[in-house]
């Protein structure tokens, strides 16, 4: 860019030196010379005609006819116009449309894409449309199953059988709560028949859902939790009337697989893809136990947090990159991480498990099993007080500690009593 530089002040120099000796010469033809002939006749300037602003035009031999336009103040001083085209910020009015404008089209966006979560009435700002999120959901999982090819158990496995019979009382407890007449397919167990596929996409998505990622755990001690903003979200949704969005589940194809791997860990993509592994299984023996869980996962599907993850996830980015002009890198990702991306992620993960409450209780599961699941969860995970207050879900003590003692716990407990009477209980979400 130095020769870019230089040669623009070379050519802004010559063009000023031009312009200084084209206004010298047009003065000096304008002065009329003296009468040598007879010195006794006084050398008489011509007085200037008008005085003020007046506009005149030159033209430069040497700038190849180019003209520039001047005015003359009542000072005699020569105001020439600037080279070149105006910039659209230097005139106000077009500063105001861009504002207005810009303004106008960030209201709309930001209106227009406003969803309200079923249960919680709370009003959240997703970017990424209903298609993509299914399309990229039924992609990671393609890449699942192609990444745990030969481990993924038969649909006649007595495993496999148990875990599809359990989704199935979640899905229906599902169209119940969000009274809904069927618009999805009968959840099935997925073929192991497939193409293959690139096996690095599928251990992406598992390090990303799986236990094993440090960020993944629950287990601080003397964290403090409240839900109630639940009650207030709610109480402001049923004053304005809003109706949950659940445009989302609608024409689902609901599957689920068993995968033969130690991870403890299930999770439902979006898409209505349920990914429940054998390590799982093994610490938690009951259908109750097994359906808090797959109760839970569902409830991020029908909430819609991976794509409220993902937009949140583009607004910080830029927050960080403004914040990188006047903050070291490290503590801008640290503070974004501890003041922004935790407590979303906390405040979502309490939203499933409410939502995954109602449901399991629709389903004919007892809802006082679970908080001792998610504290057997935090047991499992292991005790680590660094990697606790760095995590992305609550701890497994007080999670379970605030579920037993939340209005949603009453709430699941008489739906739970009505489906053992033999009554079913529509528009709990």
């Amino acid at each position: 860019m130095g020769w870019y530089r230089r040669s623009k002040l070379g050519i802004a120099a010559f063009r000023t030196f031009a312009s200084k000796f084209s206004l010298n010469n047009s003065i000096q033809r304008t002065i009329p010379r003296p009468n040598h002939s007879d010195s006794l006749t006084p050398n008489i300037l011509p007085k200037p005609s008008t005085y003020g602003i007046k506009q005149n035009q030159y033209t430069s031999p040497f700038l190849s006819g180019g003209r520039r336009y001047y005015y003359v103040d009542r000072h005699k001083v020569h105001h020439f116009r600037p080279r070149g085209p105006q910039r659209w910020f230097q005139n106000p009015r077009n500063v105001v449309i861009v504002v207005l404008v810009g303004s106008g089209l960030v209201i709309t966006v930001y209106m227009g894409n406003l969803e309200t979560i079923p249960y919680t009435k709370r009003t959240h700002f997703v970017l990424l449309s209903k298609d993509i999120e299914k399309r990229l959901g039924e992609s990671q999982f393609q890449q699942m199953k192609g990444t745990f090819k030969g481990k993924i158990l038969p649909a006649i496995h007595p495993e496999s059988v148990r875990v599809r019979l359990i989704a199935t009382d979640i899905i229906e407890a599902l169209q119940r709560g969000l009274r809904k007449e069927q618009v999805w397919t009968d959840l099935h167990y997925a073929s192991n028949a497939m193409e293959s596929h690139e096996s690095s996409g599928g251990h992406e998505t598992l390090m990303a859902l799986s236990d094993s990622n440090p960020e993944a755990k629950w287990n601080k001690e003397d964290e403090i939790l409240d839900d109630s903003w639940v009650q207030q979200s709610r109480k402001k949704g049923k004053e304005k009337g809003s109706e949950p969005n659940t445009s989302h589940i609608e024409g689902l194809k609901w599957e689920v697989i068993v995968v033969n791997d130690p991870v403890v860990n299930a999770f439902c993509l979006p898409g209505g893809k349920i990914v429940v592994f054998t390590g799982l299984l093994e610490h938690f023996r009951t259908d109750a136990e097994i359906a808090t869980i797959i109760g839970h996962e569902v409830g991020h599907a029908v909430a819609r947090h991976a794509a409220e993850g993902v937009t949140k996830n583009l607004w910080f980015a830029i927050i960080q990159l403004v914040l990188y002009q006047f903050v070291m890198p490290d503590v801008v990702n640290t503070m974004s991480a501890l003041f922004l991306r935790l407590p979303f992620s906390r405040r979502m993960e309490m939203e499933a498990d409410y939502i995954g409450l109602l449901l399991m209780a629709s389903a004919g599961y007892n809802p006082r099993i679970a908080p001792s699941v998610y504290e057997k969860l935090g047991k499992i995970s292991g005790e680590s007080a660094l990697r606790d207050y760095l995590s992305t879900h609550p701890s497994g003590k007080k999670r379970a500690q605030l579920l037993a003692q939340a209005k949603v716990m009453d709430e699941a407990l008489m739906i739970y009593r009505e489906v053992q009477a033999g009554k079913g209980v529509e528009g709990f979400l």
